[in-house]
């Protein structure tokens, strides 16, 4: 039985055994770095002979590196797994090795990192290094093990150098998911299609059976089977999961949901202002906390992003902004942000956490579409980096895990466990899908090995694609000059160049009808789309033939460009207006429904100045131009109608249609309010 020292973790020998036939192909390299040319030829040539003469399920092949030349290995070599430190004979080189060791964290940050010392030196003298004084201990959190320099036992070495990687490409939910599978037990519980069994032989929905494959049916199951643990009170192979992907996201607790980031979310603000407190949030965040903002009664503090004017696209918002806010509100308890956004724009996110931090408010980072982030140097910082103390990230967006797969990533150092895990609780679903929990486990594996590499082919690809984009003469890849608007000029915004963002006005077509183009003509679908642009991600799972079915496609379209050269222009959000009570009254409050065109004029006079009941949202950009609980100005009911009558059709959410006719949901009047508002001639205007 193999131990990890530092984790406490135990690994079965057998366990390596089952992965000689997965992973037969394997080729991991193994650098140990040294200014000491003899120790490293010895080293490497000892642990290389050691590898043909025992079972190497990984491939694992050592080599010797000089101390300058690890960057550029950490960079190029993608099947880098491990580097061996030599920490020399005296403090000077053990501080050195500290140094290595945080340079490469930098740049891999999934690399097990061991060192080579001299015990004496090691643990008898304390290191003044550039995070004070350090001692043995201190060296042992930073690095994975530590070998003695003088002891030269090979054949350990290389079994922990082997019992790391193995740890680290551990599955340990989704391998107990798949033996329970091929135990075949017989199933005398939930879920009643006894996987599979009563669709099988079925003539009505045989083919659905057959269609969606069997295992899709053996792997849902239920919390009957104990073998599996449980989501919502885990204490074996999902807790040993949510460890590593904790590990892996660089986090200090991380907990697995199968409803997604819209429900991390509102775990995260329950945990925080469950009852009720003040909460500094963007306007343009994700629906989901709009909705935690009702059902915890807070008192919102809405900011407004910022409207790129030339492309319609809504960006973050200006830090200046965010700093007045929580200087106005020092009773606020949260800030919520967005980065990176949808399209790809990130904050500079450390001073801001920083500056609420100084002002006693914790902050959430939704990652949502950012989970990929911590796995490659041109990505990072990430929210957890910058100091954020909740970041919920959906797993499914970037990464391999299933839709609905999301993950809490947790480092408040005021952090409550047992009382989040009821928070959880509340909003998780106690028959949870567990495939969903094993393609997490998956997906936390894949980007702990391969996440690097997987990443710089992506990376390579979105400059095959920018270039050939560019190379059209009539679209354009947007740089994250082209997509930051001026007020944002000086925050030091970022942009995630996995989504690519296309300027087509040149063609002459809209961004609706460029997607209904490239679907109906070339069977491609794109992500999002403004008025004149449209979006793609490049995900883990974009291949070479994607990328030239896209590319082929665009270059025949720009060929054939039609003659409308103005295509719309973007629509400006309407200025939001003041709430006259908490979201959470005006939603659960006595309603009445009042049309929303009804000639236009009507309509208009009667909805100024009443107060919304419900979350109205355009899509495109799917932010609210109103929430409960916010007064309803002549402009927003003007925008909305807009909207209604244009040319083209725009998803709006939260309006009630009856008998085709929209309505809005308004609070009711008091009987004396709406009398006086009867005489009035004109209606108020919203401040």
């Amino acid at each position: 039985m193999l131990v990890d020292k530092n984790m406490g973790l135990e690994m079965k020998m057998p366990e390596l055994g089952n992965l000689k036939h997965s992973v037969q192909k394997l080729e991991c390299h193994v650098a140990l770095v040294s200014a000491d040319s003899k120790l490293a030829g010895d080293w490497v040539s000892a642990l290389n002979n050691t590898a043909t003469l025992h079972e190497n399920p990984f491939g694992l092949v050592f080599e010797a590196v000089l101390p300058a030349d690890v960057e550029q290995l950490a960079l190029e070599e993608s099947r880098l797994q491990a580097i061996i430190v030599d920490g020399g004979t005296d403090t000077q080189g053990l501080e050195a090795a500290d140094l290595l060791a945080d340079q490469i964290h930098a740049l891999r940050s999934q690399l097990n990192i061991f060192l080579v010392a001299q015990s004496d030196v090691a643990g008898g003298t304390p290191l003044a290094g550039k995070s004070g004084v350090k001692s043995l201990t201190n060296l042992r959190r930073r690095f994975d093990e530590l070998f003695d320099r003088r002891e030269g036992n090979f054949n350990h070495m290389f079994r922990l150098v082997q019992a790391f990687i193995a740890r680290r490409a551990s599955t340990p939910f989704a391998d107990t998911l798949k033996e329970y599978v091929f135990s075949a037990r017989d199933a005398w519980h939930t879920p009643g299609h006894s996987g599979g069994d009563s669709l099988r032989n079925s003539p009505w929905v045989g083919d659905f059976y057959r269609f969606m494959g069997e295992h899709v049916f053996n792997t849902d199951l239920s919390v009957s089977v104990q073998i599996l643990d449980s989501l919502l009170e885990p204490h074996s192979v999902i807790q040993e999961a949510q460890d590593l992907a904790a590990q892996a996201f660089g986090s200090r607790h991380t907990f697995f949901l199968t409803n997604g980031t819209s429900t991390a979310n509102k775990v995260v603000i329950q945990q925080i202002l469950g009852g009720g407190g003040k909460i500094i949030v963007d306007q343009a965040c994700h629906k989901s906390v709009h909705h935690a903002i009702v059902m915890n009664r807070c008192e919102p503090v809405y900011l407004k992003s910022v409207l790129h004017p030339e492309f319609g696209i809504y960006g973050p918002v200006k830090r200046s902004d965010i700093e007045a806010a929580l200087d106005e509100h020092s009773d606020a308890r949260l800030l919520v942000i967005t980065s990176c956004t949808y399209d790809g724009l990130r904050y500079d996110l450390k001073p801001i956490i920083d500056y609420a931090h100084e002002r006693g408010v914790k902050v959430l980072v939704d990652e949502a579409w950012f989970a990929h982030g911590f796995f490659h140097p041109e990505l990072r910082p990430t929210a957890l980096e910058c100091g954020a103390d909740y970041v919920t990230q959906s797993t499914h967006k970037m990464l391999s895990a299933f839709s609905q797969a999301s993950m809490i990533h947790v480092q408040d150092p005021d952090f409550d466990e047992f009382r989040f895990r009821e928070n959880l609780n509340m909003h998780a679903s106690t028959s949870p899908q567990y495939a969903m929990i094993a393609s997490l486990d998956v997906a936390r594996k894949q980007m702990a090995m391969e996440g690097y590499g997987r990443l710089k082919q992506c990376l390579q690809m979105v400059e095959t694609l920018r270039r050939a984009v560019n190379e059209t003469g009539v679209f354009r890849a947007l740089t994250r000059d082209d997509l930051i608007a001026e007020p944002l000029a000086g925050d030091n915004i970022g942009l995630d160049p996995t989504k690519v963002t296309i300027d087509i006005s040149r063609s002459g077509f809209s961004g609706n009808e460029m997607q209904i183009k490239l679907f109906d003509q070339y069977g491609i679908q794109v992500e999002k789309t403004t008025y004149n642009t449209i979006t793609v991600l490049v995900t883990l799972g974009s291949t070479e033939s994607k990328l030239l079915r896209l590319i082929h496609a665009l270059k025949q379209l720009a060929g054939n460009t039609h003659k409308r050269i103005h295509v719309g222009t973007p629509r400006r959000l309407p200025e939001f207006t003041r709430f006259t009570c908490l979201p959470a009254d005006a939603y659960f409050a006595d309603t009445e429904e009042l049309p929303l065109m009804d000639n236009g004029v009507d309509a208009t006079q009667n909805l100024i100045s009443r107060t919304s009941a419900d979350e109205i949202v355009p899509y495109p950009p799917g932010i609210p131009v109103l929430v409960p609980g916010q007064e309803i100005s002549e402009q927003i009911v003007q925008y909305l109608q807009q909207l209604l009558q244009g040319q083209n059709t725009t998803e709006i959410h939260g309006l009630i249609f009856r008998s085709d006719e929209p309505m809005l949901r308004v609070v009711k009047e008091v009987a004396e309010k709406s009398e006086n508002k009867d005489k009035k001639s004109g209606g108020k205007k919203a401040k």
